[in-house]
């Protein structure tokens, strides 16, 4: 199997290579493996082209004497995976035989992050196999997950691809301590995740470290996951690095960006509903040197979905997606990467079945297949630019501009006093937001008093422009006993909502990653926010601004026993501006904080990782919704506790597994809804846990026929704010089968194998049907 490394400039030294045999008089001190080889390539006169991720946390006793130049950098570099390597223009890291990766000599420190094979994993690159070591979600720093102070989860591509996962939601449904669609499955397929039981949906939402923004009403964030080379889930406090991160946590989702080796395929998908997709993923060099590198990613997907009107006529989906990026690297030290993104979504509208006049099911769908439907655009394109100093500090510049746009034609019904006659309003919604998203920072080691001090500091700033209209007007009314479907309903002519919110963020912050010796870490982070917000409802002739400051602070420990088990405590707190309206009235900010203690067991040498994390946390100000008019009301204090289990492993070269369990306790401290008070919110499970196996005849991921198979559960939730209804839990099973044959592979993905009949929930008035069997044949070609 082959894995994708990013190449970031670091160091460059340039010299004649007619130096290179000769004796060198070293004098390394002791310090960062990173500043050790610059110092050495100074000393010899070499050129000398390092990635600064590739070593980091690496430390070195130092070097003193006389060293030929290759013998001087292989014994700085036993024990770190890697060996020097000589090329054209001078010298590189090249991957350690797998015999060489295990010794060590007196002059170095054991490697923090030494990988079993001879592949070492970065931060924002492929996930090897199934467990992933390092994250840069948890720090913004490539950082070992077992060293931070907080719950991480990593999703690689691999996985996605072996599960068949097809929406970002599929990938995070069998993840510790997060709750997908809450209101069952939906055609539209947005980004609707729960974290540690709240609400995501405004908060949640980062690509490659920035923030996605959403709209006022139904404009939300759609993923096309085929896009991602990772997905990662930080729950707890995230505010001190993200900004708008909210107590619950984030989801960080790493796009897929050039790379000298990735591997390129082309795919097609058929599947249950008449799914018919095509896809590829494409790049290599543009040049003999690599120094200019391109990728791109597209999708051309056209499905129906499981809902269908009373006619047998099915709601459809159709997506296309491109996703082009180049990496020029300008020099050793400097590498810039730009990155474009194109989504269109064309979508039926009717989500859920009409609840009949006595409160029973229904089949009947409420609006029209000529009418009901809604296309969503999204458009992006950024930068992430490197700068690596001499003295080993790295400056990072991320930006990125986005226009989201929704176009909804949708019918909301309600009886009257015929109880077979369905009063129909047509609404004509658009939406769209308009986003700027910018964060520096510079990241450095320092070593003082026998502390080694991991420093970042930096900056960013979001502006988010929102704008909402909405047309609506009575229609023809819907038959229960003898629907008719497809006929033509006006376009509503009267303009009912135009309201614009802007709203601006700024935020500079700081953190320390404390090394105090082999065994102690310690993590200090503070932000300071200021937030500005103005709406402006342009039909009603009314604005309100506000103004907020707030510091927020994150403190955390980790202790590595050893063998990979490193118990750990932390706190932090949240800060985040209230996007949702009341009245024409800005919500005053939300605040959260947050208790956390846990275990981490991710040895350096073996493919496992294990986690349990039991938490206590309060949020202020969460949005309530009436259970009649569905209107926000943010006057809530609720409090959540939990337990978290996770668990992955390849067990051997055949037999890899993922596994999880939720547990969790919410209450609702305060409400402006009082029978809410003293209860769990509605639709939220107190119990979640999946299981996958996956078994390959031949070596995982190599040729041959693999099975996999797993269940996810879902517990008991409750239907209404009074906590009075409640449904079951429910248990599905998932299923694959892969066959791989040289540059070919095939597999069979099926989702609720034996279409098990479940609900969400049944809330405001609609009862939420779950997700039925869905099976996908899927061909690839890799090379």
């Amino acid at each position: 199997m082959r894995y994708q490394h990013f190449i970031l400039p670091a160091i460059a030294l340039a010299a004649p290579l007619a130096q290179a045999q000769t004796q060198v008089q070293a004098d390394i001190p002791a310090g960062p493996l990173a500043d050790a080889l610059s110092r050495f390539a100074q000393q010899s006169g070499v050129a000398f082209v390092l990635d600064a991720r590739q070593v980091q946390d690496l430390q070195t006793h130092g070097l003193k004497g006389s060293y030929g130049v290759e013998d001087g950098f292989n014994t700085l570099l036993h024990g770190s995976g890697y060996v020097i390597g000589k090329t054209a223009a001078g010298y590189r890291l090249v991957a350690a035989p797998k015999q060489d990766s295990g010794q060590m000599t007196d002059s170095v420190l054991p490697a923090v992050s030494v990988k079993a094979d001879s592949e070492r994993e970065s931060a924002t690159g492929p996930v090897p196999g199934v467990v992933a070591k390092r994250s840069a979600t948890g720090t913004k720093t490539d950082s070992a997950i077992v060293e931070v102070p907080q719950s991480i989860s990593v999703i690689g591509a691999r996985e996605i691809d072996d599960k068949g996962m097809v929406t970002l939601t599929d990938a995070l449904a069998q993840t510790a301590g997060v709750t997908v669609n809450p209101y069952g499955f939906d055609s539209r397929a947005p980004d609707w995740v729960m974290l540690r039981g709240f609400d995501g949906w405004y908060t949640s939402s980062y690509r490659d470290g920035l923030a996605q923004n959403v709209g006022i009403t139904f404009l939300g964030v759609q993923t096309e996951i085929y896009g991602l080379e990772r997905l990662e889930v930080l729950r707890g406090p995230a505010s001190v690095l993200f900004g708008k991160g909210d107590v619950g946590g984030v989801v960080n989702r790493v796009s897929k960006v050039p790379s000298t080796d990735a591997l390129r395929e082309i795919g097609v998908q058929l599947g249950r509903y008449d799914r018919k997709q095509v896809m590829a993923d494409l790049g290599g060099a543009l040049d003999g040197e690599q120094r200019w590198l391109w990728r791109v990613v597209g999708v051309d997907l056209d499905t129906g979905t499981q809902e269908s009107y009373p006619n047998g006529q099915r709601m459809k989906q159709k997506r296309r997606y491109l996703a082009p990026s180049l990496t020029w690297h300008i020099s050793p030290q400097t590498s810039l990467t730009l990155q474009a993104e194109a989504l269109r979504d064309d979508s039926s509208d009717d989500i859920q079945y009409v609840t009949a006049a006595d409160g029973s099911q229904s089949s009947i769908k409420e609006g029209d297949p000529n009418y009901s439907r809604i296309e969503t655009d999204s458009d992006a394109a950024g930068y992430q630019l490197t700068h690596t100093l001499d003295n080993g500090w790295q400056l990072q510049q991320k930006a990125r501009y986005a226009h989201r746009s929704m176009d909804k034609h949708h019918i909301v019904s309600f009886f009257d006093v015929d109880p077979n006659e369905l009063l129909r309003q047509a609404r004509h919604d658009v939406e769209s937001v308009r986003e700027t998203a910018v964060d520096t920072s510079l990241q450095g080691t320092l070593t003082a008093g026998g502390i080694t001090h991991r420093l970042l500091f930096g900056v960013d700033y979001d502006r988010n422009r929102a704008e909402w209209q909405r047309w609506q007007d009575m229609t023809s009314s819907l038959d229960m006993v003898n629907p008719v479907y497809g006929i033509s309903i006006a376009e509503p002519a009267t303009n009912s909502r135009d309201k614009q919110v802007v709203s601006e963020q700024l935020g500079v912050y700081a953190q320390d990653q404390l090394q105090f010796d082999q065994h102690w870490r310690l993590t200090l982070g503070v932000r300071q926010d200021r937030a500005r917000t103005h709406l402006d409802d342009r039909l009603g002739d009314v604005q309100d601004n506000r103004t907020d400051n707030a510091t927020t602070g994150r403190i955390g420990a980790s202790y590595l026993v050893g063998n990979g088990w490193a118990p750990y405590a932390s706190y932090g707190e949240s800060f985040v501006p209230v996007m949702a309206i009341d009245d024409d009235v800005l919500f005053s900010p939300s605040r959260g904080k947050q208790i956390e203690l846990g275990v981490k067991y991710i040895p350096e040498d073996k493919p496992w990782s294990f986690t349990a994390a039991v938490y206590n946390l309060k949020k202020t100000n969460v949005v309530s919704y009436d259970p009649v008019e569905f209107v926000p009301h943010a006057l809530g204090l609720v409090r959540s506790r939990g337990l978290e289990l996770e668990g992955r492993a390849e067990l051997s070269r055949q037999l890899w597994l993922t596994g999880s369990f939720t547990a969790l306790n919410m209450k609702i401290l305060s409400s402006a809804i009082p029978e809410e008070v003293g209860n769990m919110p509605i639709l939220t499970p107190k119990q979640t846990a999946s299981l996958w196996l996956d078994y390959a005849t031949g070596a995982s991921g190599g040729p041959g026929l693999s099975v996999g198979g797993g269940l996810r559960y879902t517990g008991k939730r409750y239907n209404d704010a009074a906590n009075t209804s409640f449904e079951d839990g429910y248990t599905v099973t998932d299923a694959a089968i892969r066959y791989d044959t040289g540059p070919w592979r095939f597999a069979l993905n099926v989702s609720n194998l034996f279409d098990r009949s479940y609900l969400s929930g049944r809330a405001y008035g609609s009862y939420f049907r779950g997700a039925e069997r869905n099976v996908i044949l899927t061909a690839k070609y890799r090379w």
